[in-house]
């Protein structure tokens, strides 16, 4: 079978990595793919939100398989575009009614709110209600959280210490500090726990649960800084005991995916839970419509069953009978990126050292090829992930492997696991 994978990332390398691997994959085309794809299959020139070029290499390339891995395509209908122009080929994502739960933070919400799923206490606020807003966040205990409504790249999101800075930031926002994306702006109540992230595959009406995993977000170490896209991640988390799956699988995951059933949502593909403990319970944080990154990079060296037919069975509504088994080893990645991400930071910088690494996996991010140079190319670089047979050793061995891999203004955590 031949395959298009969507996206240009650490996850996407991973995905590629992992799909190479079953004998089912006939030919593995990536658009546009990164330095690290092309080892695994063919990457495409391709925009991953020019739909018509996308339709057009997809019936070029006798294309039966599409799997989309960033969440914007996703959001914008790339799904049902596929749908409707080409109705034989099977596609691994939501539509964009599914999709919403990942690009409507309101939205997400409200859906939470319909199908008694615990989450944090909320109100939204547009452009024309900043005086409601003052005077909401002024009635509200700290620390405030604000997010932007819509899509901002992981960064849409600030916690806020005082009353003060709320209102500064929330005027902010609603005048375009993260674009269309903070519209509208949802203000939400701080919950104080540890975070940690839960993947299903779904057919729309029944899941399975891949392996459970736990990221870093903030630049810095000790969790301080700005947001990034992610700084590293560990599967599985020490804390995450069969108790608090269940009540997981009770009250979050099951009254979802019968959410998104009875509501009629265009559902296949990969659901992300963003949870957060609290006192023994789990909460929703947010809702992500595809794999996470770098969640996935920790994720799917545990997956031992066979990742395409995994996806054969999301796309033709055979989810309840897959039997998915996981390696119990533990998995850490850990994130390399360049000098001032996530602020202003320069490209084209050369990577050396990554054929050293021996006992680790490399995936490629921000990775392009120049004749037979790797340079940085965007704010993430890559991932260094290994196993180990506990947390601690596959930790060790990371920051082992990651030492042997240099570019100008390198940077990352050495603190991955701290909190665990």
């Amino acid at each position: 079978m031949n395959v298009l994978l969507i996206g240009s990332g650490g996850r996407e390398h991973a995905f590629a990595w992992k799909l190479s691997q079953s004998p089912l994959l006939d030919k593995l085309f990536i658009a546009p793919g990164n330095a690290g794809t092309e080892a695994y299959g063919e990457n495409l020139s391709i925009d991953p939100l020019d739909f018509d070029a996308l339709k057009q290499a997809v019936a070029k390339n006798g294309i039966e398989l599409v799997i989309v891995g960033p969440e914007v395509p996703l959001v914008k209908g790339l799904k049902d575009e596929l749908s409707s122009s080409l109705p034989d080929v099977h596609v691994i994502g939501p539509g964009s009614s599914g999709a919403q739960l990942e690009g409507s933070k309101a939205y997400a919400k409200e859906f939470m709110g319909r199908h008694g799923i615990p989450t944090a206490a909320y109100r939204e606020f547009s452009s024309g209600q900043l005086k409601a807003a003052h005077t909401y966040i002024r009635a509200q205990s700290l620390p405030i959280v604000l997010k932007a409504d819509g899509l901002a790249a992981g960064k849409g999101v600030i916690i806020c210490n005082s009353h003060d800075e709320a209102i500064k930031e929330i005027g902010e926002m609603l005048s375009g500090k993260f674009g269309s994306a903070s519209a509208k702006v949802v203000i939400e109540e701080f919950l104080n726990g540890i975070e940690f992230s839960v993947f299903a595959v779904t057919d729309g009406r029944s899941y399975q649960l891949l392996p459970i995993a736990k990221d870093y977000k903030r630049i810095g170490e000790g969790d301080t800084g700005l947001n990034t896209g992610g700084m590293g991640s560990i599967s599985p988390v020490p804390f995450v005991d069969k108790q608090l799956m269940q009540k997981v699988e009770e009250r979050i995951v099951q009254p979802t995916i019968q959410g998104i059933s009875n509501e009629g949502l265009d559902y296949r593909g990969f659901l992300f839970f963003g949870l957060i403990q609290v006192n023994g319970d789990p909460y929703v944080i947010e809702y992500n419509c595809r794999m996470g990154d770098p969640e996935t990079q920790s994720v799917l060296p545990r997956i031992q069953t066979d990742m395409m037919e995994i996806c054969l069975a999301v796309a033709q509504g055979k989810v309840k009978n897959l039997k998915i088994t996981f390696d119990s080893r533990t998995v850490a990645s850990v994130v390399m990126v360049s000098g001032g991400y996530p602020g202003r930071y320069e490209k084209g910088k050369e990577i050396m050292g990554i054929n050293g690494v021996s006992d680790s996996l490399v995936f490629y991010a921000g990775v392009k090829k120049e004749g037979q140079k790797l340079l940085t190319s965007g704010g993430r670089v890559l991932a260094v992930t290994s196993f180990g047979s506990d947390m601690s050793q596959a930790i060790q061995t990371s920051y082992q492997q990651i030492q042997q891999i240099s570019f100008d203004g390198a940077y990352y955590r050495e603190d991955i696991g701290f909190d665990l």
